[in-house]
């Protein structure tokens, strides 16, 4: 079984982070006489935070009455000689679809800083809890973890929390926190974990920040942190994941990082970091992944990279870098599965021999320019993931598939490939194939039929595909189908409303006839329709109102007729969009004509 990079990638993320999350200690029996009863002043902090909720969709709170908040509240736990609560975890129960219903809604009341006692403190994925952090948690002198995560937070991060001495892991990632980092943040020397990510903070790492020596873990990610990347970073000699990705640091790469020792993953992607990578990326001996993708680099891939003899997963992709690869690359770096050298200014010519020999996972050589036929993969049937698109390649596009078995990404588009679509070999579970803009041709009848219930993506257009659409049956997990600008011909077959999950639909620029099948209507998850520059007539079906989440149609440049369906958001679409046909009218064009 070949498991796609971003899952490996997230079960990593969530193997460092458990390290540090709460854990859950036995609850105590409500009717065990050894233990306490609740103190009456905790009982009255968690009675005013419930207050705060004026609505719990997860039913947590409905279990919070009576008297004895250790033994039967939900989320409570008390030290089992005090009675004083310890710990408050509240935690969406379900994720995923089954808990999307699942939220509170309200604000944190700052009687929440009346648990004295309180060790562990977590708040997290209710989405719907606005407001702003309260002043009063900096009173819990005894806080060990604060996660107050997935939450709707705004203002900013209150500077008072820096008077928690005893905190080792805070997480307030995935709200809506604007402002800088507050400075006293650095004074907080135990502190193991920092999770601000996904939130709308600002300026730069507060030069405080240096005297966190223990820091173990730094997510700063989907921010809009500006300045240059400071070089105490390379100061947190303990530290084993780094992501500052997603924001607008400037600057050249610290050299003083290549110094972290025991980092297992960096990310400082999709920010505007300039110059060259430092020669010394090979002194961080123990990385798994590496991310620089989405920068300004400019330069060669440095020749030291290959002494990285853990790293796994590497991606290096839209920069300005430069060739030819190290040659060291060919023996270096054995743990190589993922490799993204993508929209750079390399050169390649060919895909190099190492490249294809390795049993490598994710092969992603786009827009490298690589010249020739389409090169055999030794190990192809390694691959999950490939991208060789917009390049300048040729050949049999059928043949190279052949023995390519777990590939579930596909793109080769932008080059020049012909082959018979028809006898195309469809791995059994390939999720998406990208082959826009090539020169494929032949029977869509004899593709659609075969492309499986994990096909999600399937985009074709810009090729030379001359033949009639097929009907559609159940069981196709579509979202997304383009045969836009081909030779397509025919109608449209009332069975293509069996592609329930479809949320994109562009047949423009075809030479498809007949009327608009009034089964388009059924649907309902399409935000996005274009069936324009064809050769379509009839009416505009109104059972096209039934799409209520469609957020661009296109039917211009047809033989249409008749009323434009009149609700939303037909009606208010851009007249452009109803332009150059037979003679429809309706808002957003002039009003039909009444009959007499």
């Amino acid at each position: 079984m070949h498991i796609p990079v971003e899952t490996l990638l997230l079960v990593l993320l969530l193997c460092h982070a458990v390290q540090l999350r709460p854990l859950r200690a036995l609850a105590q029996a409500p009717d065990d006489p050894g233990f306490p009863p609740c103190a009456a002043a905790d009982r009255a902090a968690l009675l005013g935070f419930k207050a705060g909720i004026f609505k719990d969709t997860t039913g947590i709170l409905s279990t919070w009455t009576g008297t004895d908040c250790c033994g039967a509240w939900e989320g409570v736990e008390c030290h089992p000689k005090t009675g004083r609560v310890t710990r408050l975890q509240l935690q969406r129960p379900q994720a995923g679809a089954a808990g999307s219903g699942l939220y509170m809604k309200g604000v944190l009341s700052p009687s929440l800083g009346n648990l004295r006692a309180l060790e562990v403190l977590v708040i997290s994925g209710m989405k719907q809890i606005r407001g702003a952090i309260p002043d009063s948690l900096a009173r819990l002198a005894s806080l060990t973890q604060l996660y107050l995560e997935g939450n709707l937070l705004q203002g900013t991060v209150p500077s008072a929390l820096g008077k928690l001495p005893s905190l080792r892991a805070l997480s307030l990632s995935g709200n809506r926190l604007q402002g800088q980092l507050p400075p006293s943040l650095g004074s907080l020397g135990n502190l193991l974990q920092i999770n601000v990510g996904r939130n709308l903070l600002t300026g730069p790492l507060p030069p405080t920040f240096r005297n966190l020596h223990g820091l173990q873990y730094l997510d700063l990610s989907y921010n809009l942190l500006s300045g240059e990347m400071p070089g105490f970073l390379g100061q947190f000699q303990n530290i084993t994941f780094l992501d500052l990705s997603n924001n607008q640091f400037h600057g050249q790469i610290p050299t003083s990082l290549c110094s972290l020792s025991t980092a297992l993953d960096i990310s400082l992607s999709s920010n505007r970091l300039t110059g060259k990578i430092p020669t010394q990326i090979g002194r961080l001996r123990s990385l798994n992944t590496l991310s620089l993708s989405q920068n300004l680099l400019t330069g060669p891939i440095p020749e030291s990279m290959a002494g990285l003899q853990k790293l796994w997963y590497l991606n290096l992709s839209r920069n300005a870098i430069t060739g030819p690869l190290p040659g060291a690359l060919a023996k270096g770096m054995p743990a190589l599965l993922s490799l993204d050298l993508s929209y750079n200014s390399l050169h390649l010519g060919t895909i190099p021999d190492w490249v294809r020999s390795r049993a490598l996972r994710d092969v992603h050589l786009a827009g490298c320019n690589i010249r020739g036929a389409l090169p055999s993969f030794s190990n192809g049937g390694s691959l999950s993931s490939l991208d060789l698109s917009n390049n300048h390649l040729t050949g049999d596009v059928a043949r190279f598939l052949t023995n390519m078995s777990s590939l579930q990404d596909i793109k080769l588009s932008g080059n020049m490939l012909r082959s018979d679509i028809s006898e195309l070999p469809l791995p059994d579970g390939l999720s998406s194939l990208d082959l826009h803009s090539n020169q494929l041709y032949g029977s869509l009848p004899g593709l659609l039929p075969r492309i499986g219930e994990f096909m999600e993506v399937l985009d074709l257009s810009s090729n030379r595909i001359a033949s009639a659409l097929p009907n559609f049956s159940e069981g196709l997990s579509l979202r997304w189908l383009d045969l836009s600008r081909n030779g397509v011909t025919g109608g449209i077959p009332a069975s293509v409303s069996q592609l329930t999950g479809l949320e994109r639909l562009d047949l423009s620029r075809n030479q498809i006839r007949g009327s608009i099948p009034s089964s388009l209507g059924q649907m309902t998850n399409l935000r996005y329709l274009d069936i324009s520059s064809n050769s379509l007539a009839g009416e505009i079906p109104d059972a096209l109102l039934e799409i209520r989440g469609i957020q661009h149609a296109n039917f211009r440049a047809n033989m249409l007729c008749g009323q434009i369906p009149q609700g939303h958001p037909f009606n208010i679409f851009p007249a452009s969009a109803y332009a150059h046909n037979q003679c429809l009218c309706g808002k957003p064009l002039p009003p039909c004509k009444k009959r007499l």
